[in-house]
């Protein structure tokens, strides 16, 4: 019984030592993996006006725009499509506090698309979510 648990151990120790040996043939060359995608750009601490900007940039004009009309380049594969900010008649419809929920907490927060991502790491910055909110407000005039 002993000689066959030394043999088995044997064979273990030159079958694991055959897996490592260096005259084995090279691995496959693995396929290129995507890019990661860049990080945002900075947004701008202290200034309000300046981060807002800075985060529509970063984060709206994606699917909004820069002109804020929803045809950002994202926008395409959407459904429902991006919010027009500059439609006077949405303007008219909503509420500055229905914007500020919107932006912090995402469309279905209110009742529309899970398209429209959440912010939450705004939700302890008001005055930079009022900025915002007159930012879009801007987009219309």
């Amino acid at each position: 019984m002993r000689v066959r648990w030394i043999g088995l151990l044997i064979g273990l120790i030159v079958g694991i030592s055959g897996c490592t040996s260096k005259d084995t043939a090279p691995a496959e060359p693995k396929a290129a993996e995507p890019a990661p995608a860049p990080a945002p750009a900075a947004e701008p601490a202290g200034d309000p006006v300046a981060e807002a900007a800075a985060i529509y940039e970063n984060r709206c004009t994606v699917c909004h725009g820069t002109s804020g009309k929803g045809d950002g380049d994202g926008s395409a594969a959407l459904d429902p499509k991006p919010r027009d900010f500059t439609s006077p008649e949405w303007q008219a419809s909503v509420t500055d506090d229905h914007l500020q929920k919107i932006i912090v907490f995402g469309g279905l927060a209110v009742g529309k698309a899970a398209t429209m991502p959440p912010n939450p790491d705004l939700d302890a910055k008001p005055e930079l979510v009022a900025e915002l909110v007159k930012l879009i407000r801007d987009l219309a005039k």
